[in-house]
């Protein structure tokens, strides 16, 4: 008998293995009942048997093997049976091994009802392709369903810890303007320099997320004066790292239109990253120069060379080093960096040797 006239003929037989398989799957299985257990299985394979009776050229054959089939055109039963099980609290192991299962049990039922003869040798060939087509295709929206839903929590979180971030940081300059004495000023100010810390951290954050979303950095230009923004950004940064030495030099006319607090941020990021991976006892230089055709910044400091390859990577998302005082960030900063600058259709780049590193940002102007 040919395999998709058995898949047919057996459906319930597989099914119930599906489902006593299906309920080994704990924890998420202990609350289902016999239908959700079974899902879209049956749909899955009605797919198979159609896939396995369906004419098919040998070009055909060796571009499904490899994974290069045209994608459906509608969601196909295996991609929604993936996000449903994912809604259940599957994992993507428990997701496979319902196929791993599947496999196996439609072979053994299938080839005991072909003795004594021998099973078609062609269609074990097609059922694995189809199998692994519908794994690839389960495998795929499990994935793009479990990132969703993260970076939709990671939208909430950031959102919900605002509010009591600002309120610790009001709390914080309030306590440190009362003059209460030294100890509660000095307390004041590791409050508010945590706050600050934070408050990046959960900017980027943010940021990260809408990246994740597809809604890219949100840029808002207006006219500004970037030396001036920058200016700002440096004094901030001097009350929170007040042992860092902090210069800045700008050069030509920096008047134009940019997102004053996106540039900020950029800035920022930068130099708390040379603060943080930088010599100790060396200076962050900042230089802004602005001509005709843009604003070109370039944050430099003395330290360990960053090794070539190393270069490539690090404005990569989450690629975190180690500071000198062995904290790690997130492995965002970097990224941001980037995304605001190409969100003023700029760039950034990096070099370094054993005299500095410098990361080099480029701002075009626009109207």
């Amino acid at each position: 008998m040919r395999l998709a006239d058995f898949i047919v003929r057996n459906m319930e037989s597989v099914l119930a293995q599906w489902e006593a398989f299906a309920a080994t799957r704990l924890p998420a299985a202990a609350s289902m009942n016999p239908l959700e257990l079974r899902d879209h299985a049956q749909q899955i394979l009605e797919a198979v048997a159609v896939d396995l009776s369906a004419p098919q050229s040998p070009e055909e054959q060796a571009a499904k093997s490899k994974g290069l089939s045209p994608a459906p055109s509608r969601e196909t039963a295996a991609q929604t049976h993936a996000v449903l099980r994912a809604k259940r609290g599957y994992d993507i192991k428990q997701l496979v091994s319902e196929y791993r299962a599947l496999r196996a049990s439609v072979l053994s039922l299938w080839m005991d009802e072909c003795l004594p003869a021998g099973p078609h040798a062609q269609d074990v060939i097609r059922f694995n392709e189809a199998i692994d087509q519908a794994v690839a295709e389960s495998v795929a929206h499990f994935s793009a369903h479990v990132d969703q839903s993260r970076n939709l929590l990671l939208g909430m979180l950031s959102h919900d810890m605002r509010t009591p971030l600002q309120t610790m940081q009001a709390t914080a300059q309030y306590l440190g303007e009362l003059n209460a004495g030294a100890d509660v000023s000095v307390a004041a100010g590791r409050m508010i320099r945590s706050g600050a810390h934070l408050q990046a951290l959960l900017d980027d954050l943010v940021d990260y997320n809408r990246t994740n979303l597809g809604l890219g950095i949100n840029v808002v230009p207006s006219q500004v004066d970037l030396g001036a923004v920058c200016g700002e950004e440096l004094e901030l940064l001097r009350v929170a790292y007040p042992t860092s030495r902090l210069e800045l030099e700008v050069v030509g006319n920096c008047h134009g239109h940019w997102d004053g607090r996106r540039v900020q941020q950029l800035l920022g990021n930068l130099v708390t990253n040379a603060i943080h991976y930088g010599a100790p006892d060396a200076p962050v230089r900042v230089k802004m120069m602005g001509d005709k055709t843009g604003v070109r910044i370039e944050v430099s400091n003395s330290g360990p060379a960053i090794a070539t390859e190393a270069l490539d990577q690090l404005f990569e998302p989450l690629k975190r080093g180690t500071t000198k005082g062995g904290d790690r960030g997130l492995g965002l900063g970097l990224y941001i960096v980037r995304q605001i600058a190409k969100g003023h259709g700029g760039d950034v780049e990096a070099r370094s040797d054993d005299r500095e590193t410098v990361f080099t940002v480029r701002l075009p102007r626009r109207e």
